[in-house]
């Protein structure tokens, strides 16, 4: 006589079987999600890709590598970042962007000097790094003053005009950041040139992180992203010079 299966046997063969039923389907349905996917992954890569290159395109004409071609301007906008990397090695990102703030201060193509960056904890300033370097480089006190809150880009480029009242700049920093703070200085209409300072080898891995910064950048200017902080004006001097 055979012998009887018992609930919990027979519940289980149900499960299993209505599996092998959905099983077909689904294998049959996989190559079209991976396809899928694929494309989706695809799309997403050119997309970045054109939007990289339609911010380098857009901003082209107002970016300057020689000095002795820079239109002057009476104020200099130097872009912070941190002096070390995480294993305590100079960033030469900050190096060549003093050293390029030191060339136009000397060659009178700007008259002071903005540094802007982050001071969000009390062991970490740029600004305050960025003026004690620069006095080293022979830079007088006079001529540089110092945005505490220059936390992003978008906050240096805003605020130089806003709290500062640079209506005339030359931003400073590499090639790859300047675009995307000229981008958004267009954006926001505002008169800004380029100086950029130099690459230093290597160092890839800043580049494709630039690609998602510039997603970023037009997410922050699509829902009209603010400054941390404005705050009162503190106006610049007015310029040394006068404007060709």
């Amino acid at each position: 006589m055979a012998k009887k299966k018992s609930p919990q046997k027979t519940a289980l063969s149900s499960i299993h079987e209505r599996l092998a039923r959905l099983g077909a389907p689904l294998r049959a349905l996989l190559p079209k999600l991976l396809r899928y996917l694929g494309i989706s992954a695809l799309a997403a890569v050119l997309l970045v890709a054109v939007i990289d290159i339609g911010v380098s395109l857009y901003v082209r004409g107002d970016v300057y590598e020689n000095a002795d071609e820079l239109p002057y301007r009476p104020y200099g906008l130097v872009l912070g970042t941190s002096r070390y990397f995480s294993d305590n090695s100079l960033n030469l990102f900050y190096y060549n962007r003093l050293l390029a703030a030191q060339k136009l201060i000397k060659s009178h193509k700007v008259d002071y000097l903005l540094l802007s960056g982050d001071n969000r904890q009390a062991s970490y300033n740029e600004p305050r790094n960025m003026f004690k370097d620069l006095r080293k480089l022979g830079v007088g006190a006079d001529f540089l003053y110092l945005d505490f809150a220059g936390f992003r880009t978008l906050d240096s480029v805003i605020r130089a005009k806003d709290i500062f009242h640079a209506h005339a700049m030359t931003i400073i920093s590499q090639r790859f950041h300047c675009e995307r703070a000229l981008f958004i200085a267009k954006y926001y209409d505002i008169n800004a040139i380029c100086f950029a300072a130099d690459y230093p080898e290597g160092h890839y891995g800043v580049r494709v992180r630039e690609l998602l910064a510039r997603v970023y950048m037009l997410w922050d200017l699509f829902t009209q992203k603010k400054p941390h902080f404005l705050g009162k004006a503190e106006p610049l001097p007015p310029p040394l010079m006068v404007e060709p």
